[in-house]
């Protein structure tokens, strides 16, 4: 399909890549049901390994198959469908060119609390080319005591990526020496998303943040300059602001299981604030298939101006 004027603009936003990273770039942004308006709506399902199949996938049995998870993000109109490399080399090769695949390069586990948490790489650059993806994933975690070996890997894989003509999601989450609370804190989260883009990723993944300011110094120049962040879309445009001025992609996790009500506000207020879609995984795939695909595509139906 012809670009729009907002695909346009945001690939002018990155004019130093080339034209096979520009091409997926827009590959995403041209693909299902939000194709062409500049959101984004992604299904990641790594969270069997990040969390456990029982607590990911007993909620809804039929998650146990990798074929479940991409078959719903198809059948709801995601932008792609993001993985670890065991799903995607379950599914890429029978639903080659269906969607658009990211292949979540580095992952952790829950069985150990490391002192400094860090993802181990369990993928490679040339893995997401073999299987046909248009993006790779990666997970930093600002605030570790491992962030710098983190982000050194990561200057490394994006370079690669781009030789390769791939475009790079960045999984942003604080954690480590700051409190829980300071974890989704507005000040570090939009910290998070300066450091991502800073890092080069040309689509940026924090949580939705809240009214909390978890460094003292930061504090002060929220309150002495008035910065509003009372309200989630304020806070949504203070994370989005941080990216560059709005010139980097900002997308925001579901996070943990709600009700759909506080769910739908929540992205009410993503998109009033300017943020460019979600990345919805356990909200989604552990409700049955007919309510996830109506749940998913009452989101992008805010995204695209609704109510």
């Amino acid at each position: 399909m012809a670009y729009t004027e907002r695909v346009q603009q945001i690939l002018s936003w990155y004019p130093s890549d080339n034209p096979g990273t520009l091409t997926n770039l827009a590959r995403l942004l041209n693909s299902g049901t939000l194709a062409g308006t500049g959101k984004l709506v992604i299904l990641p399902v790594d969270q069997g390994f990040e969390h456990g199949p029982a607590r990911s996938f007993a909620p809804n049995p039929a998650g146990y198959d990798p074929d479940y998870h991409i078959q719903l993000a198809i059948d709801s109109g995601c932008n792609a469908y993001a993985a670890p490399l065991g799903f995607l080399e379950s599914v890429a090769g029978k639903f080659a060119g269906e969607i658009p695949l990211i292949l979540k390069l580095n992952n952790s586990d829950t069985l150990a609390k490391p002192e400094y948490p860090i993802s181990a790489v369990t993928a490679s650059v040339k893995d997401a080319v073999r299987l046909g993806c248009v993006a790779v994933g990666y997970t930093i975690y600002p605030g570790s005591g491992a962030r710098n070996e983190q982000y050194q890997a990561l200057r490394e894989i994006i370079a690669e990526a781009k030789e390769h003509g791939l475009p790079t999601v960045l999984w942003a989450y604080p954690r480590g020496s700051i409190s829980k609370d300071g974890e989704t804190a507005i000040d570090v989260v939009s910290y998070a998303a300066q450091i991502s883009a800073q890092l080069g990723a040309h689509i940026i993944k924090v949580k939705p943040p809240k009214d909390f300011l978890e460094q003292a110094e930061a504090k002060k120049v929220y309150e002495k300059f008035n910065i509003p962040i009372k309200t989630l879309s304020e806070r949504i445009s203070d994370v989005v602001k941080s990216a560059f001025n709005g010139k980097r992609i900002v997308i925001f996790s579901g996070g943990e299981a709600k009700g759909t009500e506080a769910l739908m506000e929540e992205i009410r207020q993503i998109n009033a604030g300017g943020g460019f879609g979600s990345i919805m995984g356990r909200n989604a795939f552990q409700r049955p298939h007919d309510e996830a695909v109506k749940l998913l595509q009452d989101i992008m139906n805010i995204y695209k101006g609704g109510k």
